[in-house]
C-alpha cells in the first residue's frame, strides 16, 4: 500500500487534490474529443443519406481560391493536423516516451507489426486488381485520439504504462503513415516548386541553429513552404511535419533548458484543443458522408472494404500482439508495468481504430475514383467500429478489480491530514 501510496502521489503533486468540475474532467480526459469526432462521423452519415445530401456534396464540391472546400480541408486544416503530429513526434523523441532505444522498442516494433498485418491481408484480398491494390497502406494506420479517447473512458482499469504505450506506439504509427504518404501517394512532381519548398526548409533550418525562437516567424515561413509543396506534387499535409522538425525545442536566456517555455511547447499548445475540437471533428464530417442508398450488402465483400475491415480488426490485433509478445520474449523489449497480455491485447484491438488517418490515406489513394472512395469509406467506418466496441470490451473485463485510484486518493489524503 505505501508504494501504491507513493506512485499515486507522483501523478498527483497538488496534494490535497484540486476538484474539478465532472465537465472539466470530461474535456481535459481525450475523451471529449473522440465523443465529438465519433458525432461528425455519424452527423455527416445521416445527412448524406436524407433529403440534404445534395446539399452536403455540393458544399464539398464548392470552390474557394481555385480549390474546392474538400480540398482545403484535407490540404490545408489537416497541415495543421500533421503539424501538430510533427510536434509531438520530435517532443517525444528528444525528451519524452521515445527518448532512449530502450523505450523506443516495444512500441516501435508493435507499430512495425500493427502496419505489416494490415497491409498483407489487405493486399492479399485486393491482389487481382491494380486499382484497388493502391489502397493497401489504408488498415495500417491508427488513429490516435480515438484509441486513447477509449481507453479515458475506461479509466483506472487501465494502468498509466499501457496509456503511454499505446502513444507511443500511435505516434510512431503517424511516422510510419507519413513516410507511406510522402513515398507512394505523391503526384506529378514540379522541380521550380521543389526547389521553392527546399528553400523555405532550409531557412527554417538556418534560423533554428542559430537560435532564434520567434515563433512568427517560423509559422509565417512555413505557410510559404506550405504553398509550394502544395504546387509541387508532394501532399501538402507534409509541409506541416516539415515545419514541426525545425520548431525549437529550447526556451529564452535562462529558460533555455525549460522545453515547457519553448517555442514548441506554446505551439503545440496552443494547437492541441483546435486540432481535437475543429480540425479532426471537421474532417471527420467532410470525408465520413457516403450515401448508401442502392448499395448492397455483398459490397462488404468486395476487395476494398473487405481487406480495410479485416485489415483494421484482424490485421491490427495479430501485428501489434504478435510482435509485441515475440519483442518480450526475446528479450527486445519490456512489458508494460503492472499490464497483463489480456490488457496488451485490447490495446492492441484498439490500434484497429484506423479512423481519420485511414480515411485521409484512403482519400489519397482512391482520389480518382469515387466508388472506391465510398467503399472505403464504409471499411474504415465498420473497421474501426469493431476495433472499437471488442477492444472496449476486452479492457474493460481484463481491468484489474483493485481500489480504483479515484476512491484511494482521498483516502491517502485524509492520512496525510492527520499525522
Amino acid at each position: 500500500m505505501a508504494q501504491q501510496t507513493d506512485e499515486i502521489e507522483a501523478h498527483h503533486p497538488d496534494w490535497p487534490p484540486k476538484r474539478r468540475s465532472p465537465l472539466h474532467a470530461f474535456l481535459e480526459s481525450g475523451a471529449a474529443a473522440g465523443v465529438l469526432l465519433v458525432f461528425s462521423a455519424a452527423l455527416a452519415l445521416i445527412i448524406a443519406n436524407s433529403a440534404l445530401g445534395p446539399v452536403y456534396f455540393k458544399l464539398l464540391e464548392a470552390k474557394v481560391a481555385g480549390l474546392s472546400v474538400l480540398h482545403w480541408i484535407n490540404d490545408a486544416l489537416m497541415a495543421l493536423f500533421f503539424l501538430l503530429v510533427g510536434l509531438e513526434i520530435k517532443r517525444e523523441f528528444i525528451e519524452g516516451q521515445l527518448a532512449t532505444w530502450s523505450r523506443r522498442a516495444l512500441p516501435a516494433l508493435a507499430a512495425l507489426g500493427g502496419m505489416i498485418a494490415p497491409a498483407l491481408i489487405y493486399a492479399t484480398l485486393a491482389r487481382s486488381d491494380p486499382e484497388a491494390l493502391r489502397g493497401w497502406a489504408i488498415p495500417a494506420a491508427t488513429d490516435i485520439a480515438f484509441a486513447l479517447g477509449v481507453l479515458a473512458i475506461l479509466g483506472s482499469r487501465v494502468p498509466v504504462s499501457l496509456k503511454i504505450f499505446l502513444t507511443a506506439l500511435a505516434i510512431l504509427d503517424d511516422l510510419g503513415a507519413i513516410l507511406i504518404i510522402a513515398l507512394f501517394y505523391s503526384g506529378d512532381l514540379s522541380l521550380p516548386m521543389l526547389a521553392g519548398a527546399a528553400a523555405c526548409l532550409a531557412i527554417l533550418i538556418a534560423l533554428n541553429l542559430r537560435g532564434v525562437r520567434l515563433l512568427p516567424l517560423y509559422l509565417a515561413i512555413g505557410a510559404l513552404l506550405w504553398f509550394f509543396v502544395l504546387k509541387s506534387g508532394i501532399h501538402a499535409t507534409l509541409a506541416g511535419v516539415a515545419l514541426a522538425l525545425t520548431i525549437p525545442l529550447g526556451g529564452h536566456g535562462k529558460e533555455s533548458d525549460e522545453p515547457e517555455h519553448s517555442p514548441l511547447h506554446t505551439l503545440e499548445h496552443r494547437l492541441h484543443p483546435w486540432s481535437s475540437y475543429f480540425i479532426v471533428p471537421v474532417f471527420g464530417f467532410a470525408n465520413a458522408g457516403v450515401s448508401i442508398a442502392g448499395m448492397s450488402p455483398s459490397l462488404l465483400l468486395t476487395p476494398v472494404p473487405l481487406g480495410i475491415v479485416l485489415g483494421l480488426f484482424l490485421g491490427k490485433q495479430i501485428g501489434v500482439f504478435g510482435f509485441a509478445w515475440l519483442a518480450v520474449r526475446l528479450g527486445l523489449g519490456t512489458m508494460p508495468a503492472k499490464a497483463t497480455w489480456a490488457q496488451l491485447y485490447g490495446v492492441s484491438l484498439l490500434c484497429g481504430i484506423g479512423f481519420t488517418m485511414s480515411l485521409f490515406i484512403g482519400a489519397l489513394a482512391f482520389a480518382n475514383s469515387a466508388a472506391l472512395n465510398d467503399a472505403t469509406k464504409i471499411g474504415v467506418l465498420a473497421g474501426s467500429a469493431l476495433s472499437a466496441v471488442i477492444g472496449y470490451v476486452v479492457l474493460h473485463l481484463a481491468g484489474r478489480h483493485l481500489v480504483k485510484e479515484d476512491e484511494l486518493v482521498p483516502a491517502i489524503a485524509r492520512q496525510k491530514q492527520t499525522r
